[in-house]
């Protein structure tokens, strides 16, 4: 009795594989320092300086690597182990954030090396994030790809979103560079916890890497991706997705201040429970996967997602509003999880950390945009113009990917890259790493 018991409960919770605990643990504890970094540094900021541009400055210093670093890091993620780049980066940024700490303690700390920090900090972050999902596929068994990429979501939003910010707000009110050195802290704990992972991908000769320039080799990845129709679909997809998000978190403040009449704790609250969502997605998005299937699911997040759009922009109450937060943060992650187990299973390996990173470069495209957007439709019309148009904008979206779904897209997608990788005769062999190079999976 009790082994069909132990049988059914393995059955039923997929693998993760032994490596994946230090994985998941290091990024649940270098999130929650980047939380206490993230909203530590506009604070140090606002005591160094009153001009609200400098003071903004420390976030685009943080942003910037991931449009600028974006490609090149793919192509450094494709070339190198990933584990040891991953442990070596996370000493970096511990003894960057060391040198912060010191200068703060000892009133050499300005905004200039604030700056420096948080961009070299912003770099460190493209590199680990596009480096993490390339290396979950080869710890993690395929069957529990899902739940895996949906757990690591979900430490690093309640680590970067919720408890960070909060612990590091609390510890700047203690003293000034102690959010700093606990960053630092958490970035030698999460190169230990790495440094325990025994399997890593192989670094294996790139075909193309002698015959090629840099340029050509990261352009490889955004041919691939360009020539692939189902992944470039939903980069775009994604960049809508972003796109009304960011104009909604851009009025977000007014509209909680104006129409909700709360105050900054208030909105902090509101922020928290985009976390909330995010936490609960960790559970729900591999159950909505396999019930629906990736089709259905990615056509259930849209669906999430323009709800919660509609339902922010009716209420006037916050109890809604942080309902409607919770319910968007629950769609965005679960198709997060949904479209990265995609590419790591329909990317070639060899070009997976380039492809990755210019799916990113691409979904992230809006967010700027959304945000500028939101802020001026905000000014012309008000705050519930904003979500209503986020609201269209992801019914069209929704619309568009059950056209998909009924033509089974993502399937075929997955079908056509099972048959290329099949061995065969010699002939069969030479087309399908033809194919590998030239993706032509028809929707």
């Amino acid at each position: 009795m009790s082994a069909s018991t132990t049988d059914s409960t393995s059955s039923q919770r997929p693998r993760l594989g032994r490596d994946f605990p230090w994985l998941w643990c290091s990024a649940a504890v270098s999130s929650l320092g980047d939380g206490a970094t993230i909203a530590a540094a506009p604070l140090l900021a606002s005591r160094l300086t009153d001009d609200p541009r400098l003071i903004g400055a420390a976030s685009v210093a943080f942003t910037a690597p991931f449009i600028l670093f974006g490609i090149p890091a793919g192509l450094l993620v494709d070339r190198v182990d990933i584990r040891a780049m991953m442990v070596r980066v996370d000493f970096a940024r511990a003894a960057l954030l060391t040198v912060l700490t010191l200068g703060i303690l000892g009133g050499w700390g300005g905004l200039p090396l604030l700056y420096v920090c948080m961009f070299l900090l912003g770099t460190g972050e493209v590199l680990c994030r596009n480096a993490a999902q390339v290396l979950v596929p080869f710890i993690t068994p395929k069957a529990g790809l899902a739940t895996a990429n949906a757990r690591i979501m979900a430490a690093q939003e309640a680590g970067a979103g919720f408890v960070g910010p909060l612990v590091g707000a609390l510890l700047f009110g203690v003293a000034t560079a102690l959010p700093f050195g606990v960053d630092a802290a958490t970035f030698l704990c999460s190169a230990v916890l790495l440094g325990r992972i025994r399997r890593t991908r192989p670094v294996e000769p790139d075909r193309d890497r002698d015959r090629a320039g840099m340029l050509s080799q990261m352009l490889a990845g955004a041919s691939w991706l360009y020539a692939h129709h189902l992944l470039r679909s939903l980069a775009l997809v994604s960049c809508l997705i972003n796109l009304a998000g960011s104009a909604m978190l851009a009025v977000l403040v007014v509209h909680s201040g104006k129409v909700l009449h709360l105050g900054p704790f208030g909105y902090g609250a509101l922020l928290a429970c985009q976390a909330v969502g995010a936490v609960l997605a960790s559970r729900f998005a591999p159950v909505l996967t396999q019930r629906l299937g990736r089709e259905g699911a990615l056509v259930a997040t849209a669906a999430l997602i323009a709800t919660s759009e509609t339902l922010l922009a009716a209420a006037s109450s916050a109890y809604a509003a942080g309902a409607a937060l919770a319910i968007f943060a629950c769609g965005t992650v679960t198709w997060n999880v949904v479209v990265v187990v995609l590419r790591q299973t329909l990317v070639p390996q060899h070009l997976l950390g380039r492809a990755n990173s210019v799916y990113r470069l691409v979904a992230w495209g809006g967010l700027p945009v959304g945000a500028a957007a939101g802020g001026i439709l905000a000014a012309e019309v008000g705050t519930r113009a904003v979500f209503g148009a986020g609201a269209v904008v992801m019914a069209v979206v929704a619309a568009a990917l059950l056209a998909g779904a009924r033509r089974r897209w993502i399937t075929r997608a997955e079908q056509n890259t099972r048959q290329n990788a099949q061995p065969g005769t010699e002939r069969g062999t030479e087309q399908g790493a033809e194919q590998t190079r030239r993706p032509t999976d028809e929707v």
